[in-house]
């Protein structure tokens, strides 16, 4: 069984405390800078909503890019940390 180490992140406003193989530590913390540098973005440009519109304002961003055919290898690099971000948040809430 693989070990997996406990972290806190930051999405917003909001905390969460999730366990990710100590190899995937860096890749997690990388896509938790481009989501909360996308949400400063989206605060800028439109003041005035609640944390909660501009986390959905990235991840629309997001897929779109992605359907789009814009996506790099960072974003795949992204798209790969967020499954496993998904997997573990479901694993510590026993979804």
């Amino acid at each position: 069984m693989q070990t997996l180490i406990a972290i806190n992140i930051g999405i917003g406003d909001r905390t969460y405390r999730i366990k990710v193989a100590p190899e995937d530590e860096e890749q997690v913390r990388k896509t938790i800078k481009i989501i909360n540098d996308k949400i400063i973005e989206f605060k800028t440009d439109f003041a005035g909503k609640d944390m909660q519109d501009y986390v959905s304002m990235v991840l629309l961003w997001y897929a779109t890019q992605l359907q789009s055919g814009k996506s790099t290898v960072l974003e795949k690099d992204v798209t790969e940390a967020l499954s496993k971000m998904e997997g573990q948040l479901n694993k510590t809430l026993g979804l």
